[in-house]
């Protein structure tokens, strides 16, 4: 019950902080290019901060034998995402793309600090690279009807900011090169612009939406059940097959898994061409209702495991 109340308590705070930003951009404070700028500090900095701050902890064989588990738990779950998704919206590309990618980065890193700690960031890492890899890959392909990996280049996934940040992580953490306090200063607070700079963000993209017309999509609420009820409840089993001794890492896997549709579904239709507004639309309706499902998710899992 205890981590139900952190995980409201957290929620509720970043709904306080989009509403910082709704009200920016409706009252004329902040524009669409705005948005963009705040985007882009998200992306280049704050982010691979956060992941590099994840990594920065003793290079011990728990850890060690935690990043692997935690990478295969990352690739299985994320594979039965596609799966669950693709099978509900063969037909709608952009639903398909929501329901396969969750918000793990900037909606469920500050719900894991919150509830399960730090420490825990480090063991969705690998959970965020694999998710990004798969929306430049399948994700891509599906919103334009290609086959997978068609016009796939890997050195510009490599220049991705989160897969620098991932191997400068990896390094600090395999050789323990110790950082000076100046430089680790300096990292977590750029880390901590993450979560107010991602719900600004998400409160612009609420406010760039017809709210009364939007509550009326059916659509938008099947692509919610698959994010956020039937790809939880599948992540909470297959999480039971791991031992009840990593319960932090099961738990903060569970919470990137569980979290509403990835802004990034936005970014990528308008890069492609396709319909933006459904897109920010998945967006807006799977965060609203993430305030229930989240918490309800985290609550079943600590009665199963």
């Amino acid at each position: 019950m205890e981590i139900m109340l952190i995980l409201v308590r957290q929620i509720l705070q970043m709904f306080l902080l989009s509403g910082l930003g709704f009200a920016l951009y409706r009252g004329k404070k902040i524009t669409a290019e705005g948005s963009k700028a705040l985007g882009n500090i998200l992306i280049y900095l704050a982010l691979p901060a956060v992941i590099i701050n994840s990594f920065l902890v003793e290079r011990t064989a728990e850890h060690l034998y935690g990043i692997l588990y935690s990478a295969g738990a990352a690739a299985v779950i994320l594979l039965v995402s596609i799966l669950i998704s693709r099978a509900f919206f063969k037909k709608d590309p952009i639903a398909a793309f929501a329901g396969a990618f969750s918000n793990p980065g900037f909606f469920g890193v500050p719900l894991i600090i919150a509830s399960v700690g730090q420490g825990a960031v480090f063991y969705v890492a690998c959970f965020i690279a694999f998710l990004n890899i798969g929306q430049w890959t399948y994700g891509v392909s599906v919103l334009n009807g290609q086959p997978v990996l068609q016009g796939f280049q890997p050195k510009k996934l490599i220049r991705a900011p989160f897969m620098i940040a991932i191997i400068i992580g990896l390094i600090l953490f395999l050789t323990q090169i110790p950082l000076p306090a100046v430089v680790t200063g300096c990292l977590s607070t750029v880390a901590s612009l993450n979560t107010p700079l991602a719900m600004f963000t998400i409160g612009i993209y609420l406010a760039q939406t017809d709210i009364g017309k939007m509550i009326r999509k059916l659509s938008l609420y099947k692509i919610a059940t698959v994010r956020l009820l039937l790809i939880p409840a599948a992540s909470i089993l297959l999480l039971s097959l791991l031992p009840k001794e990593m319960l932090d890492m099961k738990m903060a896997l569970l919470l990137a898994a569980a979290c509403p549709v990835g802004s990034n579904v936005a970014v990528y239709a308008q890069l492609h061409g396709k319909d933006y507004a459904y897109a920010v639309e998945t967006v807006v309706i799977s965060t609203l209702l993430a305030v229930v499902t989240i918490p309800a998710a985290a609550w079943i899992a600590r009665m199963i495991w």
